[in-house]
């Protein structure tokens, strides 16, 4: 179970999400660091645990109101060690090769933001490229690309934007539905997180991993948990 903090960037500060009402989002208040600056934010989630992949939701990109381009080149200076995986909503094939050859993380194609399946189909053989399957009550995107799993690359995320921050656990039954569709890939929760419970239970109905930030902002989840979400003993993560 691969555990991926997320950072999402709204106007140069990470914002606390949730359940996807992107004009509420206001800058983060953590008890893992003493600002909102996301090298700061990044730092307080590296003290928990020595991550190695961090997922970036660049909300004024994906909204087309802007970028957080600069809190990102910041952040690949500052962590050069960590892998990201970036949503910047991009949807247009010759902008996302440029992105992907300036070489600052892995692209996330998110669905709400692709016009058809043609991206997608066109960079699935990339190992830096990521689909975002994104829902609210229903599925947002184009019905092609949701339709034809052979389209997807190797890693996706299934994204329920309605439990984002929700602390209501995460979608299982949707998770399974898409684990079934496409049992080669490797697919990622994200939305719901509660702690260690849930990520035990995804990790065993065959969830490669998850995307988190509220049980970490708020001790939920806790490193030792992290470290001991092992497939051969997890019952282990419990005890902490």
């Amino acid at each position: 179970m691969e555990v991926i903090p997320v950072l999402d960037l709204k106007d140069g500060a990470v914002v606390h999400a949730r359940m996807g009402r992107r004009a509420q989002y206001r800058p983060i208040k953590t008890p893992l660091a003493t600002t909102s600056h996301p090298i700061d934010v990044a730092q307080g989630l590296l003290s928990l645990y020595p991550f190695e992949t961090f997922y970036i939701a660049d909300l004024d990109a994906i909204e087309r109101e802007g970028d957080n381009d600069a809190a990102l080149k910041g952040l690949k200076r500052a962590f050069p060690q960590l892998t990201f995986w970036v949503d910047n909503g991009l949807a247009d094939l010759d902008r996302a090769r440029r992105w992907l050859a300036a070489d600052l993380g892995h692209l996330v194609l998110g669905s709400e933001t692709q016009r058809d399946d043609g991206i997608v189909r066109c960079l699935r053989a990339d190992g830096r490229v990521i689909l975002s399957l994104d829902y609210r009550d229903e599925f947002v995107g184009p019905a092609a690309l949701l339709g034809d799993a052979d389209a997807w690359p190797n890693r996706v995320i299934a994204m329920t934007l309605a439990r984002v921050g929700s602390a209501i656990g995460p979608d299982f039954a949707r998770l399974s539905a898409i684990k079934a569709r496409a049992p080669a890939r490797c697919i990622y929760a994200a939305g719901g997180v509660r702690g260690a419970h849930d990520l035990i239970a995804l990790a065993n109905a065959g969830i490669a991993g998850a995307l988190v930030a509220s049980c970490l902002h708020d001790g939920t989840l806790s490193g030792a948990q992290i470290a001991r979400l092992r497939p051969a003993n997890p019952e282990r993560a419990m005890q902490e």
